[in-house]
Formats: C-alpha cells, structure tokens, sequence
C-alpha cells in the first residue's frame, strides 16, 4: 500500500515537471538573429509579411531598453526576433483576438503598450499585427518590387520611417532626443545627413534601425534620392 502511494506521488510529480517543461522555453539555443527564410519571388498586398513589416515594427515600438530588449524582457516578454516574439507573446496563429500580443495593444492607462511616454501605435499598426496573426503568424519574407526612383514623401518615405524608426524616436522623450514622427521632424534630421548616414550605416553614424535588420538598399536609396531632391513634402 505505501508502495503504490510512494508510486503514485512519484508519478505526479514527474507530470508537473513535465508540464512545467512544456510551458518554459529555454532560449538558449535559439539564435538573436535567426536567418532569413526563403524570400517570396513577390509581395502580395493582401498579405503581411513578418520580415518586412511585424519585427520592424516591434523591435522600433516595443524592444528598447528597459522594456522587451533581450536584457530587460520585462515580464518575460521578448519583442526581437520572430521566436521570442511568438512564444513569449503568446502568439495563437489565426487568433489575434487570444493573442496576448495584440490584446496587450488595446489595453489603457497603466497597462497600455508601449508604455508612457512612448507613442501608442497606430490603428493602422494595429491592424497589421492583427492581420499577421490570423492569416497564420508565418516566419514570411518578401522582396517585392522596389524602384529606388520611387521615392515621394507620403507614399514612400513615411511609410519606412513609421515602421522602422517611430517607435523610438517620438513620444515625449524620443531616443537621443530625436524625433521622426512628422514632416517637419524628418525634414530636420534629413537637412543635417543623419537620417542617410544613419541608414546608410555610414561612419560616424548611429546605425538604425538600433538592432534591426538593416533596410533594403532600394528603401536607402529611395531616401538618398528624396534627400537630393530637397526632401520634398510631397
């Protein structure tokens, strides 16, 4: 009898770590910066692509220092790389709605991601996420077509910074003071060469996106060329 109940208790015990095992990943092994996938020969504007917009997107609003970055990962969570980013944010592939990760971006006050005084992502970013999410949350790359002689403020131009810059730089207290949330605000930082130099990885430069993957040489291009033509508000 004491030896089926010593059993017994063995056996529970042995389930909990078990299940304990399944619920905590050990990220030891899993690379910072896991290679690529394959590319898609194209981009299909009815498809979100993780690679050219969902990790820009949050490596720029939610893993700065003292927040998701690998060294702080404020309750566990880890905004760098596609698995942290679906594990520890809970991600349900073709369920943004039970995904802790879009949940957390709806919330507000004290709760609200990214956090004050950091600058709330749009609805628009929000519903990328969202759309990411449920067609699948796929580790998905796109080349697409770039034409570096496509290079208009609106349509182009503010589109890269939004996604891989703002989260840092605006709020009320951007990144190194600088802010990029604006015409006026890239204007200034294009007019003095930091925002190509940075870019452009050039030396003497702060490389952006901080961490990141840096832009297509199509996407440094098209900002070069908007820059030689004035940086037109176009």
């Amino acid at each position: 009898m004491v030896r089926r109940i010593l059993f017994s208790m063995a056996f529970i015990l042995f389930a909990f770590m078990v299940m304990q095992c399944k619920h905590e990943t050990d990220f030891i092994d899993f690379p910072a910066n896991p290679d690529l996938p394959a590319p898609s020969g194209s981009c299909d504007p009815d498809s979100v692509y993780f690679v050219n917009s969902v990790l820009p997107l949050l490596k720029s609003s939610c893993a700065m220092s003292g927040c998701h970055d690998l060294g702080t990962a404020r309750s566990g969570i880890m905004m760098t790389d596609y698995y942290r980013i679906k594990i520890t944010g809970e991600v349900k592939p073709g369920n943004s709605g039970g995904s802790k990760l879009y949940k957390v971006l709806s919330k507000s006050g004290e709760s609200k991601m990214p956090p004050s005084p950091y600058a709330e992502l749009s609805d628009d970013q929000k519903a990328i996420i969202a759309k990411w999410i449920d067609q699948g949350a796929r580790y998905n790359y796109c080349t697409g077509e770039c034409n570096p002689d496509n290079y208009t403020f609106s349509a182009v131009i503010y589109p890269i910074i939004s996604v891989n810059c703002k989260g840092c730089h605006s709020g009320n207290q951007p990144s190194g003071g600088i802010k990029l949330d604006d015409y006026a605000s890239i204007k200034s930082v294009a007019d003095n060469g930091a925002l190509y130099g940075s870019v452009a990885h050039l030396a003497g430069y702060s490389q952006m996106p901080k961490d990141g993957i840096k832009l297509s040489e199509c996407n440094i291009n098209q900002i070069k060329n908007w820059i030689d033509n004035g940086a037109p508000n176009n």
